[in-house]
């Protein structure tokens, strides 16, 4: 792959950018990102806690502002590495790729449902056993996307097919920020047959495979060596080690403020990482903060040794991940920089994920996910199958989706099943509930809710 083709500025449906003056088509990226209304919703969404009344505690909101942060560090970084190589573009600067990462940075979590990765367990699950009989006419590609719903593949239908210009490009990003987005730049079918490298992992429903052929087309993503998938675009690397870094750290502060860990626990974790030449001043001033304040004295320095590791592996292996041979970035990093976030990773899941208030309320969503797509799902098929004699309460729960947006979607489909298009408005319309919302409308729709 080449970086004069991967650096894409047409947007979606091949239009050129408007030139603006002091505002790349990238940075017009991150505004239409930060100014829509499913980013918003990330406000009211989980990060790791469901539902947390501490304000201190990360939402998809925060975390995905921050993990942008990072990730335009390390987007510039590299590319002042690659202009200093002679291998960015002349059109080009190093800013523009901190601000294609940024982009895709901040929509990394844009498709994630409510409850998080619970959320996407739940949908799955009900797919695989109360809604299978809603599946029996679709087409195995179909059913699949349903059976291993993925808040990835969710982002980029989201992207490109909801907000904004539904069904005519949706946010109208360019090439490079959609490209750079699509972490498993796969469909759901091979990936549930283990023949792909991520398990369970992929970026594309089939009601948005055209658009991904497209995107790929556009920015020259060549095929895996040996392989019938694309090779993810490199500037994916970049995005995917900012969301690790800040995992990594940000999990272990919740974790503290949450009581679930010890500063000391987080202190090991971290220390491996920071300049030895500045630990005895840096451990004189933590000896003066409690334990809350401590995370804020080292948090940049940690940080700025994982950008500056990053991106050197990114330098060393730049050809290598120009031709797909790499799976991650982290792995090619010092055996410090990988072993501190494999060791924060391993904390959050061992002790954090496993707390019982996370336990229980994540145990709660299965019903809440369940309750909304039995009543949602079974009114858009009796939609489907008999739109002139749907019963009055399907009808009103088409009312309140909007029926226009199952119209719309069904007619435009014409390779696609309608039931198949009727679910994945249904999946829309339940991924883009905050928390709130969704345990909101479960009560309403169980005849227990109150009015607002």
């Amino acid at each position: 792959m080449e970086w004069n083709t991967l650096l894409n500025t047409d947007k979606l449906g091949h239009t050129a950018a408007k030139q603006e003056l002091g505002r790349s088509p990238f940075n017009s990226d991150h505004d239409k990102i930060i100014f829509s209304g499913a980013f918003r919703r990330l406000a009211k969404k989980t990060q790791v806690h469901p539902l947390a009344t501490n304000d201190h505690i990360h939402n998809r909101l925060t975390h995905s502002l921050e993990v942008a942060c990072v990730g335009r560090s390390l987007g510039i970084k590299v590319g002042h590495a690659l202009q200093d190589k002679g291998c960015l573009p002349e059109a080009f600067v190093p800013t523009d790729l901190g601000d294609i990462v940024q982009s895709a940075c901040l929509a990394h979590d844009i498709g994630n449902p409510p409850f998080g990765h619970t959320g996407e367990e739940a949908i799955r699950n009900w797919f695989k056993y109360d809604g299978n009989h809603h599946l029996t006419d679709l087409s195995v590609e179909e059913k699949h996307d349903l059976l291993f719903f993925e808040g990835n593949a969710q982002g980029l239908r989201l992207l490109t097919s909801s907000e904004y210009h539904p069904d005519d490009g949706g946010m109208r990003l360019t090439y490079s920020t959609l490209a750079s987005f699509i972490k498993y730049p796969w469909t759901s079918l091979p990936t549930a047959e283990g023949k792909r490298p991520k398990p369970n992992k992929y970026g594309v429903f089939q009601s948005e495979l055209a658009i991904f052929d497209e995107i790929a087309l556009a920015v020259g993503l060549e095929k895996q060596p040996g392989h019938n998938w694309y090779c993810r675009h490199p500037l994916v690397y970049l995005m995917e080690a900012a969301d690790d870094f800040c995992y990594g750290i940000l999990d272990l502060e919740d974790g503290l403020e949450m009581d679930i860990l010890r500063w000391d626990d987080i202190f090991d974790i971290l220390k491996p990482v920071l300049n030895p030449a500045e630990i005895d001043s840096l451990e004189a001033d933590l000896a003066k903060a409690s334990d809350r304040q401590k995370p804020a004295l080292i948090r940049g320095k940690v940080i700025s040794a994982y950008i500056d590791a990053a991106t050197e592996a990114f330098i060393s292996n730049e050809q290598e991940l120009l031709q797909g041979k790499h799976s991650d970035l982290i792995s090619l990093c010092p055996a410090n920089i990988r072993e501190s976030v494999e060791q924060a990773k391993n904390t959050a899941k061992t002790k954090i994920f496993s707390h019982p208030r996370k336990i229980e309320l994540e145990i709660g969503s299965y019903h809440i996910i369940s309750t909304l797509l039995d009543i949602m799902c079974s009114a858009a098929i009796e939609l489907v199958d008999n739109p002139t004699e749907i019963s009055f309460r399907s009808k009103r729960v088409v009312d309140l989706i909007g029926r226009d947006t199952f119209d719309r979607q069904i007619k435009k489909g014409e390779k696609l099943t309608p039931k198949y298009l009727a679910l994945m408005r249904v999946i829309d319309y339940i991924s883009g509930m905050t928390d709130n919302y969704a345990s909101y409308l479960a009560k309403q729709f169980n005849g227990m809710g109150e009015s607002r």
